[in-house]
């Protein structure tokens, strides 16, 4: 075992070791009976926080790259829109979109299914983001590269596919994953519309049992069992590729 891993296993213990003995300080009836009795509603909320926050990363991901291209068109017209969008979504607080997504558009196109509304919404908002990590990747490429590919016979479109888009999209690998974890952790606002995710399980779980303690900590440490694996792609991600440049 490596140094790194060893010092980083001290720490977590010693935090951990820490946090108990504030807990056991506490006039404080535990009953860690409550997750156990609740846990298919803490499995569903697992799953239905996966279901949401994978189709959001997808979705978002293609509006993330689409929105990249449409910020570096040559027409005005697609770049003033895309960069409204980018204004409009990074803009506003996402709680806001959430409420205008289900309360207001879904309202008018009499569509009623918030699991799917709450999808759409954090795809639209990470969108936003991703949409400048595409754009500032692009513009990072070396304007040489451009022309030495136009003096080979490549089209602007070939140029991009082929030379410039390769390159922008290893060099914004690491920060498009971080949106992803960010991502994770914010579909647990999508519990004021009532999806049935991690954060609501454990509301449910607060109000029948009056429980408060073990229904969050159950519900940090699911988080962290999902953002924890993207976290730690994300290191490796960066320290390959900065490897990779010396």
């Amino acid at each position: 075992m490596t140094r790194p891993y060893l010092v980083r296993i001290l720490i977590g213990a010693g935090v951990l070791g820490a946090l108990a003995l504030f807990m056991a300080t506490l006039d404080y009836p535990w009953n860690w009976w409550v997750p156990w009795r609740y846990r298919s509603l803490f499995l569903w909320g697992f799953v239905n926080t996966m279901v949401v926050s994978v189709g959001a990363i997808c979705m978002g991901f293609v509006i993330g790259v689409l929105g990249g291209l449409a910020r570096v068109s040559k027409s005005v017209v697609i770049r003033t829109l895309a960069g409204y969008y980018v204004e409009l979504f990074r803009g506003t607080p996402l709680l806001v979109q959430i409420y205008i997504f289900y309360f207001c558009l879904a309202a008018v196109i009499h569509y009623d299914n918030p699991m799917i509304i709450g999808m759409v919404t954090l795809a639209f908002f990470s969108g936003a983001y991703i949409t400048e990590m595409v754009r500032a990747g692009i513009e990072s490429i070396d304007p040489g590269q451009v022309e030495a590919a136009k003096s080979t016979g490549l089209n602007e479109r070939q140029t991009m596919r082929y030379v410039i888009f390769p390159q922008a999209f290893r060099r914004i690998i690491p920060p498009v994953t971080g949106q992803f974890v960010s991502l994770i952790k914010d579909s647990s606002l999508l519990s004021v519309i009532s999806v049935r995710e991690l954060t609501k399980a454990s509301e449910v779980v607060n109000a029948t049992t009056y429980k408060t303690f073990e229904a969050y900590l159950p519900l940090a440490v699911l988080y962290l069992v999902l953002t924890y694996p993207l976290s730690y792609m994300t290191q490796r991600l960066e320290q390959k590729l900065s490897n990779g440049r010396k």
